[in-house]
């Protein structure tokens, strides 16, 4: 499941993304370095109290459009609605109440989401500087010095008390995000697996705007189609609704369970392709590479191994990848999508039996000792999985210094070649053992 959301919206030059980065900056979670990993900062992981949540700065970017101001945060404003958990609303402390605020306060409002007033740019805190903000009628304010660091554990106090209020647990039905560049094909897979015309199909890019949930049942069990807009290149996102829309593609991608990631067959996997990968891969998901538009593809006996063999080229940072070819048009093998979605999610949700893991760890690390350090040597005194989705081990080891990147791989290849977690990213992590 992804972590809680927390947006941040409000008019330009108040402070957003300097709070941002001092809540997010020095403890983004890179866990990995892989070449093809997207280092987008639409996202960024972090932590309060014990409790993970992801947090989006939805004003990080510079408009070229002519759109107004007021279309721009209004937008802001309900890309949050859509998709946080919670909403803070930044005003500006020094300037005082503008119109926009109090038209984005009653959107925000209407709502009905957890929104958290924060007024930012309070150097020195009196009663005063804040007491104007109670008339945007989203309770008290919160006084904040994004640029010092001051007032914002306040803040995350109260965001992180809203999560699991949030929450909705009723819907159990497996999420399938279908992403890709625009124009691969996306809506007319959408079409084919609903069997029905939901999405407008043409030939011009970016027709689909917004991430669109249809829920489904095939096979006697419960789907939810998250259909994207594509998503291009940074320098190529020409205005605001576009990179809202995307913004809104990347977390179709956070909350899903499976990922089916549809590249153009006739053009090949291009950089953007793996960038999109890449974003998949390091938010831990399942994922299927649907390689669309094969019936444009001129054939031979070995036309496959050969589209395998570049893959396997390109997306050597995630080599369990599975693929498959298809024609969302004809409908070539796509009646092998819902079959494969459903083997991705169950080893993705596989869990290895702890003596068995114990066992394997062991009988591994005895025949090929890891390399030495300065005359010391690792040791794996124990081994678990704590998490699924994605699989996730922890081995409690003598120093966590002397697992090197090189062994980690080793060892994930051995649980790989032991248990079948195709199509899913697995995590490797080191504790230090504490029982002395």
């Amino acid at each position: 499941m992804a972590n809680p959301l927390i947006a941040i919206v409000g008019r330009p030059n108040v402070g957003k993304s300097t709070f941002f980065n001092k809540v997010v900056g020095k403890k983004i979670s890179i866990t990995e370095d892989k070449p093809g990993v997207t280092r987008d900062r639409l996202y960024a992981d972090s932590e309060w109290r014990g409790k993970a949540f992801t947090m989006v700065d939805t004003g990080g970017i510079e408009m070229r459009s002519e759109d107004t101001m007021w279309k721009e945060i209004k937008k802001q404003a309900e890309v949050a609605i859509d998709t946080a958990q919670v909403i803070l609303f930044f005003v500006d402390g020094k300037e005082g109440i503008t119109s926009s605020d109090y038209d984005v306060a009653e959107i925000l409002r209407r709502s009905k989401k957890p929104v958290i007033l924060v007024v930012n740019k309070i150097d020195e805190y009196s009663e005063e500087k804040v007491f104007e903000f109670y008339a945007l009628g989203l309770g008290e304010p919160y006084a904040v010095s994004a640029e010092h660091s001051t007032g914002i554990g306040d803040v995350l106090d109260e965001a992180v008390s809203w999560f699991e209020k949030g929450e909705n647990q009723d819907d159990d039905s497996i999420k399938i995000a279908v992403v890709g560049k625009p124009n691969a094909g996306k809506s007319s897979l959408v079409n084919r697996l609903l069997g029905f015309e939901r999405s407008i199909v043409t030939d011009i890019a970016g027709t689909t705007r917004d991430a669109i949930d249809t829920r489904l049942s095939y096979g006697g069990k419960d789907y939810t189609i998250i259909d994207t807009a594509g998503i291009r290149k940074k320098s190529r996102v020409e205005d605001s609704i576009e990179y809202y829309s995307q913004l809104r593609a990347y977390d179709a991608v956070r909350r899903a369970d499976v990922c089916l990631l549809v590249v153009d067959s006739a053009e090949g996997l291009t950089e953007q392709d793996t960038k999109i990968i890449g974003y998949v891969h390091e938010q831990g998901k399942p994922s299927l590479i649907v390689m669309n538009k094969w019936d444009l593809i001129e054939k031979d006996t070995n036309t496959i191994n050969k589209f395998q063999t570049k893959l396997s080229e390109d997306l050597k940072f995630m080599d369990y990848f599975k693929s498959v070819y298809i024609s969302a048009k004809t409908g070539q093998r796509a009646e092998k999508l819902f079959a494969l979605i459903d083997e991705v999610y169950d080893h993705a949700h596989f869990r290895v039996p702890t003596g068995t893991l114990n066992d394997l760890i062991a009988d591994t690390v005895r025949a090929n000792e890891p390399p030495s350090y300065n005359g010391r040597r690792l040791k794996v005194y124990y081994s678990s999985q704590v998490a699924v989705a994605p699989p996730t081990f922890i081995l409690k080891v003598n120093s966590t210094d002397l697992l090197h990147f090189s062994y980690e791989r080793f060892l994930e290849n051995v649980l790989r070649k032991n248990f079948d977690f195709s199509g899913t990213p697995i995590k490797i992590y080191a504790r230090e053992n504490s029982d002395k």
